[in-house]
């Protein structure tokens, strides 16, 4: 499996799409939201995450870490943010998992690369640069967060008998809790760590 730096032209281009929303479709509980991705929406609609959990974002468990999640149409299967027309109606704030398609993300001691995944259909696809295809800003700030946030969720999976307990400060602090738009999302995710930190040590005394 090649990987890709941000810096690499990868052959990913799938000209606008054209049409197509094949990715957007039949992807049950898969597209997980990290707090990025989380930020962009509610800040990007105006909506809480509580308001989002309403038929938008649902929970499941994965490897014992609740996580929240893009919901699917119950009858046609395909995301409920796709329009009639098969385009995103949340487009500039789509999740990371959508904005990097058709790359996957690989962690390799303390990095961050990519790789082609061969799902999506499109033909004739095109170079681009990966930087430019993810169309992220401050792109080193969203992999150091990107990088920070996976191995927090693999440490975190290894403490089992914290669990029901991990999981209520994780949700609370890094997806219940408003984020503010007027802010740099980085420096809130920080204090956040922090925040979450703090919860979890006092947690274990008072256990």
């Amino acid at each position: 499996m090649k990987l890709y730096d941000k810096n690499d032209m990868v052959k990913a281009g799938c000209h606008d799409c054209k049409g197509c929303s094949s990715c957007c479709r039949g992807m049950g509980d898969t597209v997980i939201l990290d707090p990025f991705d989380v930020y962009r929406l509610t800040t990007g609609l105006g909506k809480s995450f509580e308001e989002l959990m309403n038929g938008k974002i649902a929970l499941h468990v994965e490897e014992g870490i609740i996580l929240p999640h893009i919901q699917m149409e119950e009858e046609s299967g395909h995301c409920v943010f796709l329009n009639e027309e098969g385009r995103c109606r949340i487009h500039a704030y789509r999740p990371g998992l959508c904005r990097i398609f058709p790359l996957g993300r690989s962690y390799e001691e303390g990095t961050l690369k990519y790789f082609l995944l061969e799902d999506c259909p499109a033909e004739n696809k095109t170079k681009v640069k990966v930087e430019k295809w993810i169309d992220t800003p401050d792109i080193r700030q969203n992999e150091k967060f990107l990088v920070t946030w996976h191995y927090l969720i693999k440490a975190l999976r290894e403490k089992t008998e914290e669990a029901q307990t991990v999981n209520v400060l994780l949700l609370k602090v890094f997806y219940f809790m408003p984020y503010s738009a007027d802010i740099d999302f980085y420096s809130q995710f920080e204090e956040r760590m922090v925040l979450f930190e703090e919860m979890l040590q006092t947690s274990k005394v008072e256990s």
